[in-house]
């Protein structure tokens, strides 16, 4: 395994060192042999779920991004066409269009998705947990 993409959630209980992530996934993001990528969507989710007081970082947003991604070297992925346009051929098994654009990315870039979220699963990417 070359890189893997974090869903926001599991970014998030590594940065805050949370019980919730599990074993094998904390040892994924700790491997320095693999790269971890971050959709440009999961931060877009973070930003906006700071500004509605449902999520506190301990700081401003912006030293957030800058200590806890920048600094950290994840790979920012963009949203690209091709992403857009997978997104619009999945089924609606999952309805969180944040978590559906990590799944249209994973596929269009094959790689593998941290997350705790059995719906990832279900569109036949591969997760780990």
């Amino acid at each position: 395994m070359k890189a893997v993409l974090l869903d926001t959630h599991a970014f998030l209980w590594f940065v805050f060192d949370d019980p919730r992530l599990s074993a094998r996934a904390a040892s994924v993001i700790e491997d320095a042999g693999i790269e971890k990528c971050i959709s440009v969507a999961g931060l877009w989710e973070i930003v906006i779920k700071h500004q509605l007081g449902r999520l506190g970082l301990g700081m401003d947003v912006t030293a957030f991004l800058e200590e806890h991604v920048a600094r950290r070297r994840l790979e920012i992925v963009p949203i690209e066409l091709e992403h857009l346009v997978a997104y619009g051929g999945l089924p609606l098994l999952h309805r969180d269009p944040f978590d559906r654009i990590l799944v249209a990315q994973a596929r269009a870039l094959d790689l593998p998705v941290v997350s705790s979220d059995p719906a990832f699963a279900a569109y036949g990417i591969p997760v780990i947990w």
